[in-house]
């Protein structure tokens, strides 16, 4: 387990409405179909001065924000997902039992957080890997214009795997396609090889995201383009930290990032 703190010294801290309210101005998670509900999902103190950030709101996760008396913390996968089962047993219940015991406030943000220009997982995994998106309506592509595409240049997938690996410390899964240069980029961070046909439709020789299903590899090889996935949590650690230090710069909270680490 690794974090990472902001320089921020905290005392006063913010009132949980007004960072309740700045996050759904920052995020406006009203813009989309989500599978759960975006914000503030369980309720503790009234004021925050340290903010614990993290991929998912797994009990590693809310242990180690209570070892560092986070008053709050912000995921990107919360507890609750549409179509689950509602009673609060095993693994529920104990995630629950901390956070409801330490009066920690529990925030998540899905595809809200994919989405934003700047800070979201789309927008840092590309920052990091170099790709300059197209402008407009050009740079999106797929379910609810979630995919981001644009330019970089690589001599191979082959060379783009290894930047990615070099990029985010992970060995990514390569499917390489037909061998060609890269010049046009697709990518969408967590499970997005659904996105996969569309992100060829879209014209990219080579798409980036977290995981890979069955078909996807069959896809590469029938039409060329390349598949790199590089692990779900891999992807999406990075639109949470921006967030969290947005957060920090502007309402004077205390930040500070815990990575828990997965292989999936």
């Amino acid at each position: 387990m690794t974090a990472k703190t902001s320089q921020v010294d905290s005392t006063h801290g913010v009132d949980r409405s007004e960072l309740t309210q700045r996050l759904q101005m920052l995020l406006q998670p009203a813009l989309f179909k989500d599978y759960g509900p975006n914000g503030l999902q369980v309720e503790g103190k009234s004021r925050v001065r340290r903010l614990v950030t993290g991929v998912t709101a797994s009990l590693a996760l809310i242990d180690a924000a209570i070892d560092a008396q986070a008053d709050a913390i912000l995921v990107h996968h919360g507890l609750f997902w549409r179509g689950q089962d509602g009673r609060v047993v095993g693994w529920m219940r104990q995630r629950l039992a901390r956070l409801l015991a330490h009066d920690v406030n529990l925030y998540a943000y899905h595809l809200p957080l994919d989405a934003h220009a700047e800070l979201g997982n789309n927008a840092q995994l590309a920052a990091r890997l170099g790709v300059k998106r197209w402008q407009g309506e050009a740079g999106s592509f797929g379910d609810q214009q979630l995919g981001w595409i644009g330019d970089a240049a690589f001599e191979s997938a082959a060379a783009l795997a290894s930047h990615v690996k070099e990029r985010l410390d992970r060995t990514p899964l390569l499917v390489e396609g037909d061998g060609r240069q890269i010049k046009t980029v697709a990518l969408c961070t967590g499970g997005a090889q659904g996105y996969f046909e569309s992100a060829i439709a879209a014209g990219a020789d080579v798409f980036i995201t977290g995981e890979i299903s069955e078909p996807q590899a069959h896809y590469a090889r029938e039409c060329g383009v390349a598949f790199i996935a590089c692990g779900h949590h891999a992807s999406e650690r990075y639109g949470v930290q921006a967030v969290g230090q947005r957060l920090a710069d502007e309402l004077g909270v205390q930040h500070q990032f815990v990575d828990i680490p997965n292989p999936a």
